[in-house]
């Protein structure tokens, strides 16, 4: 299994101690730049796997989401790293934008759903891991983290990468809202794993984006997130 990014799930209750995010291009995407046919994969049941655990108290339950959020979770799933210098390339560029919208606009014509605007909460978490932190320590807080987080609900995806040569990383959350995000962070595992960002980072930086679906899926944006 890829290395956990460690305590990244606290990446909301962190920005609310430090607002250092840049600012990030506007992408906008009509419905004739984009092909209206992707490949769909078989439909999941219930409950759906939104990260890279498969264990089924980090599964996420469809059921306690409206047709929007149902929908992008299921295209969320052709998520996929465009890059090998993720760690540090523009967000925008890093992961496969145009054919996750592709899947949602043909998820929604199959089932016959007429789709709403609706914005979306993104937390991107960068990092640099010294060479005295433990891996396996990471990965047991993230792990708690993620169950923590999907159990309060709005949890859509978690993707992490591998540190690379010089220890830097990125992982990312998709949320419902920022309120979710908000609900997510404030448990005993996230707090747990807040406070072992001290000595297992040697840096730390997180940004906040919202993802913008018009009506009937004709254009989309990842836009940075203000307050």
């Amino acid at each position: 299994m890829t290395i956990s990014q460690g305590p990244a799930l606290v990446a909301e209750t962190q920005a609310r101690k430090s607002r250092h995010g840049y600012v990030k291009a506007s992408i906008v995407v009509s419905e004739s730049e984009v092909d209206s046919t992707p490949t769909l994969s078989p439909e999941p049941g219930r409950y759906l796997v939104a990260s890279p655990y498969t264990e089924q108290e980090h599964l996420l339950d469809l059921e306690t989401l409206d047709n929007e959020n149902q929908l992008l979770a299921l295209a969320l799933t052709q998520m996929k790293c465009l890059r090998d210098d993720y760690a540090t390339a523009p967000y925008l560029g890093t992961f496969n934008w145009h054919d996750i919208i592709d899947t949602l606009r043909a998820l929604a014509l199959q089932k016959q759903h007429k789709w709403k605007k609706t914005s979306f909460y993104i937390v991107a978490f960068r990092s640099r891991i010294p060479p005295t932190t433990i891996y396996a320590e990471l990965g047991t807080l993230d792990k708690a983290a993620h169950v923590e987080a999907t159990s309060s609900g709005g949890f859509l995806k978690y993707w992490f990468g591998t540190p690379d040569v010089e220890g830097r990383n990125l992982a990312t959350c998709v949320w419902r809202s920022q309120e979710d995000a908000r609900k997510g962070g404030i448990g005993p595992a996230h707090r747990k794993a807040a406070g072992a960002a001290r000595h297992l980072y040697s840096f730390w930086k997180i940004d906040r984006h919202r993802l913008t679906i018009e009506d009937g899926v004709n254009g989309w944006s990842i836009t940075e997130w203000t307050d």
